[in-house]
């Protein structure tokens, strides 16, 4: 084996247990919601046998990775920048974008760009991802956001912060202007 694979190896091995212990999960933890053994997930940490592209899917559900997240570089090519024009944005429930602006290798923090629509939602349903400490930073406009059943209507620079675990759900409340939001979460649910 070259020392170029024995590097890239390492990498995946070592990213796999940083990211566990950054979701403060046990390697039992891990076994039990993929359903492999812990004696052969400590062997796949420790760079110790080769998982195949199924394994690595399945401890990458768990971990809320994308098995390209274990391939990338550590930072990107680019650097340690950003471009917001080079972002992509994800619709998602009602007139609603998320845009991510950490880099995937962030293991202990994430930050997503939220925009509404006016009347615009997180969905009808509240909902829950993870068990993160999250927080709400509304940048522009006016938006409601219930965690369970309590109703906060935030202006401009109010935050809230709660459990990514609580059902929650966020919605522009003026009808007719746009909203702008920012989550932090940490450790990253997405």
């Amino acid at each position: 084996m070259s020392n170029e694979q024995a590097d890239f190896r390492a990498g995946v091995g070592s990213r796999l247990r940083r990211r566990r212990r950054a979701l403060h999960l046990t390697l039992k933890d891990l076994a039990d919601q993929s359903g492999l053994t812990e004696g052969y997930l400590s062997q796949v940490e420790r760079d110790q046998v080769n998982a195949s592209v199924r394994t690595l899917q399945r401890v990458c559900d768990v971990l809320k990775l994308t098995v390209g997240d274990l391939f990338a570089q550590g930072g990107s090519a680019a650097g340690p920048v950003l471009r917001f024009r080079d972002a992509h944005g994800m619709s998602f429930g009602e007139g609603a974008t998320k845009i991510k602006l950490t880099p995937g290798a962030f293991d202990h923090l994430e930050v997503l760009l939220g925009h509404f629509t006016p009347g615009g939602s997180t969905g009808v349903e509240p909902y829950t991802h993870g068990s993160s400490e999250e927080l709400l930073l509304v940048l522009c406009g006016e938006v409601e956001v219930w965690v369970g059943e309590e109703r906060h209507r935030l202006s401009a620079l109010d935050s809230i912060h709660y459990l990514s675990s609580q059902p929650h759900r966020v919605v522009e409340s003026t009808g007719t202007e746009e909203a702008r939001v920012l989550w932090a979460m940490a450790p990253p649910t997405y």
